[in-house]
């Protein structure tokens, strides 16, 4: 918390002091989302790209100067960030790139990018003095709270609240961890209100990403290791899936932060993507309306969110870097899985690699160019929903245990 000075209202502007349980405007209500402030001047006095090498810290707690942490707190056990980047040819070719990036934020700790966010309020919570963290999850969020409280040794407890459509993989690993798990028999909307009530009544920490600003700073710890990755040159777009928002908003947050103390020299554009049957803040985007509540109808659970809580700083950050935004069909997502899994080795969940989806319908429209640098960002993990990637799969071969059929299928170049 050493370089933190305030947090401040996105849509009315009011200050506030940085306590750990609050979460937005009292003057603005559920309008009034928040933005945690640093001291950029003496951070960058104090804070510098040299000693950032030197750090030999893997995690996301290298970050700590840009994070709004106290160094006493403890902080969760499990190792989040440093995930690789990998660069691709033979998917930039099947992309229409020359070159692309792939970073697999699915090899954090319990499957997703969400663990960023995750350890944020586990720090912030004991800050707090709450014993009980909770959120709403469609799946992710959820596992993520729930594996980095475990972490902590049975010192905190979460509480889930996950729509009746939540994937098996992912309600399993709430349960492993030992969550208290409420299935909410309706809609992720159904099981947010009901999430709220109960975060009020009874005082726990709240998780929800769209409402407490301190997670978003967990979030953007994905650009900050990014440019680091890639020596401070940032690509000319960066994709990201797109559910509540708070993801894509987070990344832009990191950016900006690293370009006020110069670690950047220049901004990246953001391509953002939603599944087309669920799609509020793609519509906000193009028209310039205000957001409409939409349906929740598509098989990417996790970017499955129809009245998304953070749709302004998501529009903000896009529109500020000049970018754009697409929506995808089901199939084009179960395509993508498929896709990347052959030509990188990387498995990603359909929420995953939406955002790749989203780029291949870009390049073929001609609106990002072959000659442009491109990174996109797999949030999530192909095992948190292997039912629905066997949808994108071919069934396997099936022979009696009898060499002579195997060898008859292989000659008739069934086989290979």
């Amino acid at each position: 918390m050493e370089y933190v000075s305030d947090l401040l209202c996105i849509n009315c502007g009011r200050s506030y002091q940085p306590r750990p349980e609050q979460y937005l405007c009292g003057d603005c209500g559920e309008q009034g989302i928040l933005e945690v402030g640093y001291d950029y001047p003496v951070l960058k006095k104090e804070w510098s790209r040299e000693q950032l090498k030197q750090n030999p810290d893997p995690s996301i707690w290298r970050y700590a100067p840009l994070l709004p942490v106290r160094p006493q707190t403890p902080r969760p056990r499990l190792r989040i960030g440093m995930t690789p980047l990998y660069q691709s040819k033979a998917l930039a070719e099947r992309l229409g790139l020359n070159n692309i990036y792939i970073k697999d934020d699915g090899l954090n700790p319990t499957g997703s990018l969400k663990d960023r966010a995750s350890a944020l309020a586990v720090v912030k919570g004991q800050e707090a003095g709450a014993d009980i963290v909770a959120c709403a999850s469609t799946g992710n969020a959820a596992s993520s709270l729930a594996g980095n409280i475990a972490s902590m040794g049975g010192k905190m407890r979460a509480v889930i609240f996950i729509p009746a459509r939540a994937p098996l993989g992912k309600l399993t690993q709430l349960l492993v961890y030992g969550a208290v798990v409420v299935s909410v028999q309706g809609s992720y909307q159904d099981a947010y209100r009901l999430s709220e009530r109960a975060i009020r009544q009874w005082g726990w920490y709240n998780r929800n990403a769209a409402i407490n600003p301190y997670l978003v700073e967990g979030k953007k710890t994905v650009t900050l290791e990014l440019a680091e990755q890639l020596n401070w040159e940032l690509p000319d777009w960066l994709v990201f899936s797109v559910g509540d928002g708070c993801t894509i908003a987070g990344a832009w947050k990191g950016l900006v932060d690293l370009k006020q103390l110069g670690f950047i020299e220049r901004l990246p554009r953001l391509l953002g993507v939603q599944a087309e049957g669920s799609a509020p803040i793609t519509k906000a985007f193009k028209s310039g309306k205000a957001l409409e509540v939409s349906e929740e109808d598509t098989l990417a659970d996790s970017i499955a969110v129809g009245n998304p809580r953070n749709h302004v700083k998501a529009l903000r950050a896009i529109r500020a870097s000049g970018g754009d935004m697409v929506n995808v069909t089901d199939q084009e997502i179960l395509e993508m899985i498929q896709l990347l899994a052959e030509k990188t080795g990387v498995f990603g969940e359909p929420a995953g690699v939406a955002g790749l989806a989203g780029l291949r319908k870009m390049t073929a429209r001609g609106l990002i160019k072959a000659g442009e640098q491109v990174v996109a960002v797999i949030t999530g993990n192909g095992l948190k929903d292997s039912k629905n990637a066997q949808l994108a799969t071919g069934k396997p071969f099936r022979v009696e245990p009898d060499f002579q059929i195997l060898e008859r299928i292989v000659k008739e170049g069934n086989l290979i």
